[in-house]
């Protein structure tokens, strides 16, 4: 079951950065009508979450990059921003990188007990396990939009 999981962490990150991989600058920064946020923001919005949901329970370091919450942290979006935001490809970078630290990291202890148990709504998680399952949820989420917003942003 471990590889498994690992595997489909892998497998969504591999799905999210295929999608993206001929967005340029000028269209990862464009808000349709009816969003707050763009594809820029989405990408680094994964990278944040999963860092968190993979280290922040169980008190491990997470590399996040400064600005990084100012950002792409919950309720955030780029009208609000009044710091400058990463490359494309920055975050493209980081993106690649973090299955492969967080299998480093992460392998052999995903029946671990989390320090702080996580809710979300209708489900409770207590395992680093449980909450990389999550986060395979939320990258869907996300990359579902961008693929909306890439849509959008070729008319």
């Amino acid at each position: 079951m471990e590889n498994f999981l690992f595997d489909h962490l892998n497998f969504a990150r591999n799905v999210t950065l295929r999608i993206t991989q001929d967005v340029i600058e000028e269209q990862a920064d464009i808000i349709p009508e009816g969003f707050n946020n763009n594809i820029r923001w989405n990408l680094g919005h994964i990278y944040l979450a999963q860092e968190q949901f993979a280290f922040h329970f169980i008190d491990e370091p997470k590399l996040i990059p400064d600005g990084f919450k100012e950002l792409f942290g919950l309720g955030t979006k780029p009208a609000d921003w009044t710091i400058q935001s990463p490359t494309l490809s920055e975050i493209i970078e980081l993106l690649q990188e973090q299955p492969v630290r967080i299998k480093e990291k992460l392998e052999n202890r995903l029946t671990e007990t989390l320090t702080t148990p996580f809710a979300f709504p209708g489900l409770a998680m207590n395992t680093v396990g449980e909450i990389l399952t999550l986060s395979l949820y939320h990258e869907s989420a996300h990359t579902e939009t961008i693929k909306v917003l890439k849509k959008l942003s070729t008319k």
